[in-house]
């Protein structure tokens, strides 16, 4: 259950190491050419996730009123808020030494980006749904590259993040497993093609940065287009 959560793990313990070695010989033209490419490859992905789907306009219902739900309950706000909370808590402006400072930030920041997003709770509900751990294979791939970048300037602290993904990302994925046996095959298959949605607005927004997007406020939609299904199957015993 917890392979996808173990690799993230993993690369992200790798990628602090090579980053700490390469220091600032890692171009940043590198950087940006190599998330262009991860951000081809999440999109192709969340793309073939989306056509798997057998009515294209259940997971569309459950983008579409999972954002009206988002932007209710302001997620994208509360993500931000609460990395910033973090921030501050960890953080201070006489924290000891430089080093100490240092250490301090690289792990905060790490844990942030690794552990507030979307990819995290959608790879983790799917991995502990259904024990398809390749969504959180494909976040560690970004993880890891990105803590390379991390630790060649913040330090070995980023490898410290990987603590933050086994509580989060293993919980959730604990979490999730308990609710598996409410999950019909067609209710699984149609929150993956939301999911598949999301990550291409995930790809589009930070990766490719080609317009920018509240991803945050579609989370709700992974809870809402299996609702959908269920709701269609109890009325018409199908859709």
């Amino acid at each position: 259950m917890f392979i996808g959560t173990a690799l993230n793990i993993a690369t992200i313990i790798i990628g602090s190491i090579l980053g700490v070695l390469m220091g600032a010989r890692l171009s940043s033209k590198l950087r940006e050419t190599i998330i262009a490419g991860l951000g081809l490859f999440t999109f192709g992905y969340g793309l073939l996730a989306f056509i798997e789907t057998d009515n294209p306009l259940v997971p569309l219902g459950g983008l579409l009123v999972g954002a009206i739900f988002g932007e209710w309950w302001k997620i994208e706000e509360g993500l931000e808020s609460l990395g910033i909370l973090i921030r501050k808590a960890m953080i201070k402006q006489d924290s000891g030494s430089i080093q100490e400072a240092r250490f301090v930030e690289g792990f905060v920041t790490a844990s942030l980006v690794f552990v507030i997003g979307p990819i995290a709770i959608l790879g983790s509900i799917q991995n502990g749904l259904t024990g398809n751990f390749e969504m959180l294979a494909i976040k560690a791939i970004l993880d890891g590259f990105a803590s390379i970048a991390f630790a060649s300037t913040l330090g070995i602290g980023v490898a410290f993040s990987a603590l933050s993904i086994a509580i989060y990302q293993g919980g959730i994925t604990l979490l999730s497993g308990h609710f598996n046996q409410y999950f019909s095959d067609t209710m699984m298959v149609e929150m993956t093609a939301a999911g598949g949605l999301i990550l291409m607005a995930i790809a589009i927004s930070s990766l490719l940065k080609i317009k920018k997007m509240r991803t945050g406020s579609f989370l709700p939609a992974l809870f809402i287009t299996p609702l959908i299904v269920f709701i269609l199957e109890k009325l018409f015993g199908g859709y």
